[in-house]
């Protein structure tokens, strides 16, 4: 089974350059799209074949998640279950047979780090719920995390070190979902490998000369461990400020 992630910076905007060439050429079962920056009715998409899931932010032109799945799920829930974490169209989960999947679009910290103390809650919020989860099923989850877990995982280090996306604090949270089973799965496959990215600054020529992060990640219970195949980062795939990442399972 194939799963694609991608954070798409504004879906009609990667749908003028090039999303369904690549959603063709990739042929995923199951598509998960972050950022979507949608409104119910702004967009109507057909994909054959594929059954399709959208969680909208209430703040318009902000945010959003969609799935786009060739298997038919049990169930479909939105969110996390808590009010204040659930406005922003952050997160729809898919239950199958014998495992979840999520996909997650992070909150920022933003310049400055305005938005950490959220974040700080978010992430114990958003760890429980996959926890929870885990107590019926094994859950694969991916999206954009908006942080960069080591310092192989972008250019750098160094200059970023306390920069959104790279503090101690976001670092520590994602250590917090490792030591809890989950698996970093391009890491798993990969665990050396450098100049290995998702995120491109659009200034700099960042992507031209490959200064990027990798902030985007499929993370799956230790219990799959052994189901697990491959994963890939499409770096030459653009229409957006991050690429896509996949995985192959079972």
């Amino acid at each position: 089974m194939k799963l694609i992630s991608w954070n798409v910076n504004g879906l009609r905007a990667c749908m003028k350059k090039g999303f369904m060439d690549f959603f063709n050429e990739v042929n995923a079962d199951i598509f998960c799209i972050q950022e979507t920056k949608l409104q119910e009715g702004q967009i109507d998409l057909e994909f054959e074949g594929y059954y399709q899931y959208w969680n909208y932010a209430e703040k318009k032109g902000y945010s959003g998640t969609a799935i786009f799945t060739k298997i038919q799920p049990l169930n479909v829930s939105y969110g996390i279950g808590y009010e204040e974490h659930d406005k922003e169209g952050r997160v729809i989960t898919l239950e199958f047979d014998k495992y979840f999947v999520v996909t997650v679009y992070t909150p920022n910290s933003q310049r400055g780090l305005a938005r950490l103390d959220y974040r700080m809650e978010w992430e114990d919020a958003f760890l429980g719920y996959l926890k929870k989860l885990e107590e019926t099923k094994p859950v694969i989850f991916c999206g954009d995390l908006n942080v960069a877990h080591k310092e192989i995982d972008l250019k750098n280090p160094k200059s970023n070190r306390n920069n959104a996306g790279f503090t101690d604090q976001e670092r520590s949270k994602f250590d917090q979902v490792v030591n809890n089973g989950f698996i970093d799965t391009f890491r798993y496959f990969y665990p050396d490998k450098t100049d290995a990215y998702t995120w491109w600054s659009y200034m700099f020529n960042a992507r031209a000369n490959n200064a990027g992060w990798r902030i985007d990640y499929f993370c799956v219970s230790e219990s799959l461990k052994d189901e697990l195949k491959d994963a890939m980062i499409y770096a030459d795939v653009l229409g957006s400020d991050h690429c896509p990442v996949g995985l192959e399972i079972f």
